[in-house]
């Protein structure tokens, strides 16, 4: 091992004879003509998954507990929906900013998503413990600040792969970093119903995951904006200015094949994560119940992926369709898990509920980094900044967007039980899902067909990057 600028490094060897600087001209090769890649990287990608994790948990801080966060506020369940479609149209609202931000560095968009996390923690905390009359209005204060947070960090792995990873680490740092978020949501499907069992233990459940989203904000300030040295030739090369890029991805019919299913997938997953709790609720699943499905929902998803990324990683140059192999059979099996689930509350299977969710983890969230680098690799060099901030703001509007939907399909019914409260049946909202879900299958499929197998090579991984 070697020095520089008193950080250790590992050295590559020079495959390219590229001398082009990136666009701002700050970086170059290293005194030696090779690329390199430092230790620090794992600091920051570290910092980027513990923002990915609480901003995801808190996001979900309600979902899982949503008739007794109800209670508390004393508003209804489509009430404490707001919470997290608020957050999910504050993502599409802050996206215009986080282009600029991210194309500059990670750094600064890190930096700004911790404060946004941190102000918006506290103020739902404080809105808990103000007059009934104003709580719900200050905690959806607070809660739509920490949206204005999320594409910050949800988009930002793909843009710190690419500045600090060569092309055999990239999709294992990109599965790592856009992971954790689902993972946040996750640890709040599963703690928050023992944090908060009762109305009254609310605010001491806002209170915990405060503390734990203002500890984990505090290393943003001290994570390296760039290396001294690119890690490859990929990451010295050029992007496209922004202006160009709106012309590049709306004339690509790749972009459109990516965009839509992408979009699709995490909004209806989004939508699934927050409603899940009144899907199973008409048919006697507990909250306990809902959100341990939620949870192996998505650490199934976490663990699968942890097996596909490093693989794909792996094999991937020696297999350059890889990548797109993998996405066309992983992806008819999301329309097929919410197809099945349609008979989950009927049957009231809680086995059947769990390896469903296990199923719908595994196959949503492996294709989330084979996706998102995919994309990169036939786009370059358009930023990876920017489609990953596209493809997200797009699933998160449609998150937005389905939830309103789902909760308007909700059946009103009275149960036979002896408090004669209603609940809503989801039946309608679960066919609807799977519907939309199978109608985009065939968009995923047509990558690669009708002429165009040349349009989906990699552009980015060529030359042989170490």
């Amino acid at each position: 091992m070697s020095t520089l600028a008193g950080s250790t490094y590992e050295p590559l060897t020079n495959t390219s004879s590229t001398s082009d600087p990136v666009e701002n001209g700050s970086r170059a090769r290293g005194a030696d003509g090779g690329y390199r890649v430092y230790r620090r990287r794992w600091f920051g990608l570290v910092q980027i998954v513990l923002l990915n994790i609480v901003v995801s948990w808190d996001w979900l801080s309600f979902s899982a507990v949503s008739r007794t966060a109800a209670e508390f506020f004393s508003v209804s369940e489509t009430a404490v929906n707001w919470l997290s479609t608020s957050f999910l149209f504050a993502f599409v609202v802050a996206s215009p900013v986080v282009l600029p931000t991210l194309h500059r560095g990670p750094k600064p968009a890190l930096i700004t998503a911790s404060i946004l996390i941190f102000l918006g923690n506290w103020i739902r905390y404080a809105g808990t413990r103000s007059s009934v009359r104003h709580r719900f209005a200050v905690v959806m204060t607070g809660q739509i600040l920490i949206g204005f947070a999320q594409p910050f960090v949800l988009a930002a792995p793909t843009r710190y792969s690419d500045l600090w990873f060569t092309a055999t680490g990239r999709i294992s740092a990109t599965a790592v970093g856009s992971l954790a978020n689902p993972l946040g949501g996750a640890l709040g499907q599963l703690i928050s119903p023992f944090w908060a069992s009762s109305p009254g233990q609310i605010p001491s459940m806002v209170l915990y995951i405060a503390l734990i989203s203002s500890l984990a904000s505090l290393p943003s300030f001290f994570v390296p904006s760039s290396p001294p040295t690119p890690p490859c030739p990929s990451a010295a090369s050029p992007k496209t200015p922004l202006r160009q890029t709106w012309r590049i991805l709306a004339s690509s019919v790749e972009f459109w094949f990516l965009f839509i299913p992408f979009s699709v997938y995490v909004g209806f997953f989004n939508a699934f994560s927050s409603l899940i709790n009144q899907i199973l609720s008409p048919s006697g699943f507990t909250e306990t119940q809902s959100g341990l499905s939620g949870g192996i929902l998505i650490l199934v998803g976490l663990l699968f992926s942890a097996i596909i990324a490093p693989l794909t990683s792996r094999y991937t140059p020696s297999h350059p369709s890889l990548h797109l192999h993998l996405i066309k059979t992983l992806t008819p099996f999301i329309p097929l898990a919410y197809l099945l689930f349609l008979f989950i509350p009927a049957t009231r299977s809680e086995a059947g509920l769990y390896v469903l969710s296990g199923i719908l983890g595994a196959a949503s969230f492996a294709l989330v980094p084979l996706v998102l680098e995919f994309g990169v690799d036939v786009l370059h060099p358009v930023g990876p900044e920017v489609l990953s901030t596209i493809l997200w703001g797009g699933g998160q509007l449609l998150g937005a967007i389905f939830l309103l939907v789902m909760g308007a399909l909700k059946t009103e019914r009275r149960e036979n039980g002896d408090d004669g409260s209603v609940r809503g049946d989801m039946t309608r909202a679960l066919v609807f899902e799977a519907v939309i879900a199978a109608a985009a299958v065939p968009l995923v499929w047509s990558l690669g067909a009708w002429g165009r197998g040349a349009k989906v090579r990699s552009r980015r991984s060529g030359g042989g990057e170490g």
